[in-house]
């Protein structure tokens, strides 16, 4: 999967979600669809997580001590 920014690749899986509801939709593009998705989704949790230890990293350095991760 190419490198593309969080905005390209939740803007591809919108694009799947709106194929994934289409009720004339094959049960074999259906199932190339949801596979597509779970990996778009995939790789929007890495960037969304990569971020977020980037942020408390910063926090933390900064001497911002009371930001709870849950």
């Amino acid at each position: 999967m190419e490198n593309k920014s969080f905005e390209q690749y939740l803007q591809e899986l919108e694009g799947i979600l709106k194929m994934l509801d289409d009720k004339s939709i094959s049960l074999e593009d259906a199932v190339k669809g949801y596979t597509k998705g779970l990996e778009l989704s995939k790789k929007c949790y890495e960037i969304l997580s990569s971020n977020e230890e980037l942020v408390v990293k910063k926090m933390s350095e900064s001497g911002i001590v009371d930001f709870n991760r849950e």
